[in-house]
């Protein structure tokens, strides 16, 4: 097999391209501007076709270099994992993990543990992202998504992590202030906390039926866990961003018997693409995790 395209070459186009100019390219790479034409032409002469067209103020993908680009792209990706899974073999997986949760996941689940994790895989680099959406997982370049209720993506691999149950909690301040409800209907007088952004979110899956109408609501969910630990009112919250709070009296349980369950809300996955599903950073990170999770 004769590849005349170099692997250095492939990522300098590929950069070029991502970036929009040779000059943007080598602020990134770190390289010369002349390395990077240099590179470039070397691969259109070495395939003999034309892969960019150059004006002075911007550069554009030919046909031919549209369609080099995503095999460039194909071809790298495959060989990193190749260089994955040997590392593996070696028991040393490294290269970048990238990984979405939304915000109280992570400083939750995640970031306790992150030192440990680190000493145990020194060659991963890991990069925490966080979303309160969900989000395509190309189009962020992300490797892992954690996803919180029930999952759509059929075009993606799952691994359940578990269940967290929520809970009904408020501040025992707020509690002595306005009193303890004892009933679902009680709840009409009291300060409700909700999300802004996500109105399924504001469903609280109560065994009788009501409507949540939040007195403050807020974009994320750790936000919220702040707001009724001051005292600001009720809300419903998944026990893994929550746990600590109930065990040191930070938050008081509110009607525990009245929420229904299991609910859409209280499943828990890692997704992410299967054609990635043997790489060994993934595999590495979400073992370790495992035993770690206290959902």
């Amino acid at each position: 097999m004769n590849i005349k395209s170099k692997t250095e070459d492939l990522s300098i186009f590929i950069a070029v391209i991502e970036c929009g100019s040779f000059t943007k390219a080598a602020e990134v790479l770190d390289l010369q501007v002349a390395r990077v034409s240099r590179s470039i032409a070397r691969l259109e002469n070495e395939l003999n076709v034309t892969l960019v067209n150059r004006t002075t103020r911007n550069l554009k993908l030919t046909e031919e270099g549209q369609v080099f680009l995503n095999y460039a792209k194909s071809a790298l990706e495959t060989l990193s994992l190749g260089e994955e899974q040997l590392m593996a073999l070696q028991n040393k997986p490294s290269g970048r993990l990238r990984i979405d949760a939304a915000s109280p996941f992570i400083q939750h689940q995640i970031v306790p543990h992150m030192q440990e994790f680190h000493k145990a895989y020194p060659e991963i680099t890991i990069e925490l992202i966080s979303h309160e959406n969900i989000i395509d997982l190309i189009e962020h370049k992300t490797d892992i998504a954690i996803r919180v209720g029930s999952l759509q993506d059929s075009n993606l691999h799952a691994r359940r992590l578990g269940k967290s149950r929520l809970h009904m909690v408020a501040s025992p301040d707020y509690i002595d202030e306005n009193g303890n409800p004892s009933t679902i209907s009680d709840l009409i007088s009291h300060q409700l906390l909700g999300f802004t952004d996500a109105p399924k979110l504001n469903n609280w899956y109560l065994r009788q039926p009501f409507k949540v109408s939040p007195f403050m609501t807020a974009s994320n969910g750790e936000t919220i866990r702040e707001l009724a630990v001051n005292g600001n009112g009720i809300a419903l919250l998944s026990y893994f961003m929550i746990g600590e709070d109930l065990q040191s009296g930070r938050l008081i349980e509110v009607l525990p018997d009245q929420i229904v369950s299991p609910n859409p809300r209280e499943d828990i996955h890692a997704v992410y693409y299967k054609n990635s599903g043997l790489s060994a950073r993934i595999v590495r990170f979400l073992d370790f995790f495992e035993p770690r999770w206290r959902l």
